[in-house]
């Protein structure tokens, strides 16, 4: 992986905030899609926020994006454009939590602070046989703890690397333990207690949304807003959205009745009802529509929901994975 061995802190970082709750696999390619174009954080705090935006397109958890433009610029303007060396300070940045201040830290600085990730987690939950749960304010405390004592001192930055990479390779969810160098000491083997750990608590039931978005269209144009809520994806681009709390079950009859109640529109060119694929989130799961309405003109009753933009305008704006199935024509019903 072109980030492994890095001592760039500028990289590190770009590379750790990428692949929070992102595969390797999916992360690998937006981080040289990144360093291509922003090769330096001087060049990213520079960037235009929608550039950045779109290049994110599709890595979801739009957060990160948002902190990484915010921390980007703090660097600069407070740090001239270095990072601080210093594990605590670096956690006062945005977005910059221990986990990623002690990659940067450890990898970059060579101090000993324990990287504690999902991979490392398990590793030492299972060679100890440790029962806590991982996701509990006593767990996170307990294996913050454990981890930095178990840390190599000298060599934190290789150490590091090498348990996270163990736990990537060998002790995985499905573990190789016939590979394994660490199975005479294995707790968690000698119990055959391996598939129980790492243990977690009761987890939180997603919630279900239903989006149905309306693309309508005019004079070649589409109806396209921003959202600006504090909301999953803020800041990106969407259509006309219609949330409800169940599946509307769509048909022409009722997206005829929809549109004259809401808009006073009585007639289209076309409708047609595209089902979604669903897309899950940490904590919510959505479901929906795209619902192409094509009208003879712009009604006024949608003045003030949004801009009537070309295709090509569209193609530069940044939307969410969701929507974008519909954009690369990948809903069920393309």
């Amino acid at each position: 992986m072109p980030w492994k061995g890095e001592k760039d802190p500028y990289r590190v970082w770009l590379s750790e905030v990428i692949l929070q709750q992102t595969r390797v696999e999916q992360g690998w390619s937006y981080y040289e899609k990144f360093i291509a174009k922003y090769p330096s954080i001087n060049k990213l705090a520079a960037a235009k926020d929608e550039q950045v935006f779109k290049l994110w397109e599709g890595l979801g958890y739009y957060s990160r994006c948002r902190n990484l433009l915010h921390t980007a610029r703090t660097i600069m303007d407070e740090y001239n454009g270095k990072f601080p060396a210093d594990h605590d300070e670096m956690m006062t940045l945005k977005g910059i939590g221990s986990y990623t201040a002690s990659a940067i830290a450890s990898f970059c600085f060579d101090l000993p602070y324990a990287v504690v990730d999902g991979n490392v987690l398990r590793v030492i939950a299972r060679f100890f046989g440790i029962q806590t749960p991982i996701d509990t304010s006593e767990g996170k405390k307990f294996f913050s703890t454990l981890a930095q004592a178990c840390l190599d001192k000298v060599q934190p930055g290789a150490y590091n690397q090498a348990i996270m990479d163990f736990g990537a390779t060998i002790c995985k969810p499905v573990p190789m333990c016939d590979a394994c160098l660490l199975r005479k000491n294995c707790r968690a083997l000698k119990l055959k207690q391996v598939s129980d750990l790492p243990a977690k608590s009761n987890r939180l039931q997603k919630k279900i949304r239903w989006f149905s978005y309306f693309i309508f269209t005019a004079d070649e144009r589409k109806l396209v807003n921003q959202r600006n809520a504090k909301d999953i994806w803020q800041h990106l681009y969407e259509f006309h959205l219609v949330e409800t709390a169940a599946d509307p079950e769509w048909t022409l009859q009722k997206v005829r009745a929809w549109l004259k109640k809401n808009f006073a529109i009585d007639s289209t060119v076309s409708i047609r009802i595209i089902p979604a694929k669903p897309q899950a989130l940490t904590h919510q799961l959505i479901n929906g529509y795209f619902i192409e309405t094509e009208l003879c003109s712009a009604p006024a009753s949608l003045t003030g929901k949004g801009s009537w933009i070309t295709k090509k305008l569209i193609e530069r704006k940044p939307f969410p994975r969701f929507i974008h199935q519909y954009l690369s024509g990948k809903t069920s019903g393309q």
